[in-house]
């Protein structure tokens, strides 16, 4: 393992760092009630909106951000709260400043039993404050795609919608004064925005589980000022109509996983990323690389500056050790000549002894966001890419899509019949950082999955390799820097890829690409900060570092395990409630391989039905075993036991069933 290893006893690890990599935790929410109306209170925002146990908003929040479309964090002040049995009230003051630029605005929320909700924020720039966007944003949950909408524009016009089915790649509603939209079979809920002028995107682009509504056009230009001394007043105003039946209550800790036939479906190849800076470390950790057993690769070449020319020995050793494909990421320049930008590239692959089983080339200008409409450079085509891809690789198969997040997939549709597979990657903290958030976008991956099928068809599908983090920035200069190991938004260096919580993602998201049928999803890479094996480097966790001997995340043992099931006839998985656990199952010869992960920062206990043994073996990845699992690539096959009755799974826990 390359680097420095510490050695000698390591402390024990906090329990914030066994759940999410770091000491740093999300601030709690407050839950606030008027009746039957609830919503949590979070750090200035209301979230989760609910009236009769039922959903009407996934959030409201008073957004500064800056001229890179960064969040300001407001410095929240003089908070006062108020709740009686019928309304609640909040006032507080709220400072958005930095290096440069001041801005103080005041909010008033007010809550009442019928189901009213006001939210009214005055902001007031202490300095000419340069700007992308600040004002209200008002989320409305994904899970009302398809549904009936009725929208008062800014001219008081009115005219029937509804909430886009498959994901649009341009908003889809324009200059929305108000927006009403069918919580229910009987109830309505009716969201008034005043101040500006607002629209809506679908934010499932960016795999959020909402549609946002925002304040000002993307029309008009950004970033603007707001003036020293102006006074800038907006509000959102909920109001409901109807009769609410109610929704039936759950048990807030208790899942059910049934488990049913056969489907049609298997579970996908399962590989990592090998990124070119990480490519010797990688080969350093073989040992472990090879317990972790991917089944293929994806390594990168940069045309526009040689990055990973250097690297292709290296990429060829690890591969030819783990007995892996590789698929190959290539970025060529823009304004250039595909076949010969590609030229020298193939060149080298050839000269390095590489054999490729895929290869996907990009032109740079598609790692970057453009707006739907937005003049491109004319140069590569796709056209081009294909045919001089083709020609320098006649017997590789040939990937298109984007080496970036579906959210430009989706605003540039690929074109496959020029390519043999279909491919895209995402990221888990594009516009939210918090836990909920982050796990919420496995919520997501099926609409994703579902829209790319819609402009694809039957054409192979693959996603990744993604990851919590930011593997790039599509939408900014870069990545952020994370050396506090918080939880920050677009960086590339997120520290829940140590923890429980990395592992629990991991397995959602594979569940849910095996589910969509896809050919082959890669997920994270085998060092540095994607990685599952640790290595010690600048802004990692002191616990981790103090380890003596190379350490693996428990992210690792998912990957491992899932790995085996390669190929394997996937067996129907039911969970209810839907959201808090994800469940995973295949069929291995006469038994079924059962995996589950709970999603959420509380304990679940999980009844599961169908299994067919009397007393399957259990393997259980949790917080009491995190320093067993951390230290011993093996420890799934060590910790096995029998298994009857339900199954108690804590925070973030991970667990195998047979």
């Amino acid at each position: 393992m390359s680097g420095v290893v510490k050695s000698g006893a390591p402390a024990g690890a906090s329990r914030a760092v066994k759940l999410c990599g770091t000491e740093m935790v999300d601030a709690p929410s407050r839950l606030l009630r008027a009746g039957p109306l609830s919503v949590e209170l979070d750090s200035g925002q209301l979230r989760y909106i609910t009236f009769a146990g039922i959903e009407v908003l996934r959030g409201i929040a008073f957004l500064v951000r800056d001229e890179n479309w960064g969040t300001y964090t407001p410095q929240i002040d003089d908070l006062r709260i108020q709740e009686g049995a019928d309304s609640f009230s909040v006032t507080y003051r709220a400072v958005c400043t930095d290096a440069q630029q001041r801005l103080a605005y005041e909010a008033r929320i007010t809550g009442l039993s019928d189901g009213s909700l006001a939210f009214e924020a005055v902001a007031a720039p202490e300095t000419d404050f340069v700007t992308n966007r600040t004002g209200f944003v008002v989320l409305h949950p994904a899970e009302l795609a398809g549904r009936r909408a009725k929208v008062t524009h800014v001219d008081g016009s009115e005219v029937e919608s509804r909430f886009p089915q498959h994901i649009s790649p341009s908003q889809p509603i324009f200059d929305i004064r108000a927006l009403t939209h069918e919580v229910s079979s009987d109830l309505w809920a009716t969201c008034r925005i005043e101040g500006d002028t607002f629209e809506m995107e679908d934010q499932r682009n960016w795999g959020d589980a909402s549609y946002k509504t925002y304040v000002r056009p993307l029309a008009l230009p950004w970033g603007y000022t707001l003036r020293k001394g102006s006074r800038h007043e907006q509000a959102v105003r909920l109001s409901l109509s109807g009769r609410a039946g109610g929704a039936a209550p759950q048990p807030a800790r208790e899942t059910t996983v049934t488990l049913g036939g056969e489907l049609v479906t298997r579970m996908p190849e399962i590989g990592i990323g090998l990124p070119a800076e990480e490519a010797a470390a990688a080969l350093a950790a073989i040992d472990h690389l090879r317990e972790l057993a991917p089944r293929f690769l994806v390594c990168n070449v940069d045309a526009r500056d040689g990055r990973g020319l250097a690297e292709l020995d290296t990429y060829r050793k690890v591969a030819e050790a783990l007995r892996a494909p590789i698929v190959m990421e290539v970025v060529l320049p823009d304004e250039a000549d595909a076949g010969a930008s590609l030229s020298p590239v193939a060149a080298a692959i050839a000269g390095a002894g590489l054999s490729l089983a895929a290869i996907i080339v990009s032109s740079a200008a598609d790692l970057k966001s453009w707006q739907p409409g937005a003049k491109r450079p004319e140069r590569p085509t796709v056209e081009e890419v294909s045919k001089a891809t083709r020609a320098a690789f006649p017997d590789v198969r040939l990937g298109g899509g984007m080496l970036s997040y579906f959210t430009e997939l989706n605003r540039k549709r690929p074109k496959a019949e020029f390519v043999d597979f279909v491919t895209h990657t995402t990221c888990s903290i594009v516009h939210a950082a918090d836990d909920r958030s982050v796990m919420e976008t496995l919520e997501t991956l099926p609409s994703i999955i579902a829209s790319t099928r819609a402009m694809i068809g039957e054409k192979p599908y693959r996603i990744g390799p993604s990851v919590i983090a930011s593997r790039d920035n599509p939408y900014g200069k870069g990545t952020l820097d994370n050396p506090a190991n918080k939880r920050v938004c677009l960086t590339d260096r997120d520290p829940r890829q140590r923890g429980l919580f990395g592992a629990a993602w991991t397995l959602g998201y594979i569940a849910a690409c095996a589910k969509g049928g896809l050919e082959a999803v890669a997920v994270g890479a085998a060092t540095g900060p994607f990685g599952f094996i640790h290595r010690f480097a600048e802004h990692t966790q002191p616990y981790f570092d103090s380890i003596d001997g190379p350490a693996v995340y428990p992210a690792f043992h998912v990957m491992a395990g899932l790995a085996k099931g390669c190929g394997r006839q996937l067996v129907e998985a039911s969970v209810l409630p839907p959201g808090r656990v994800a469940a995973l199952a295949w069929r291995e010869a006469d038994r079924c391989v059962l995996w589950l992960a709970n999603l959420t920062p509380d304990p679940q206990t999980v009844h599961v039905i169908g299994l067919e043994e009397d007393r399957p073996r259990l393997t259980r990845i949790d917080a009491d075993g995190f320093e067993q699992a951390v230290k011993d690539p093996r420890a799934l096959e060590s910790i096995a036991r029998p298994h009857a009755g339900e199954l108690e799974l804590d925070a973030y826990a991970v667990a195998r069933i047979g």
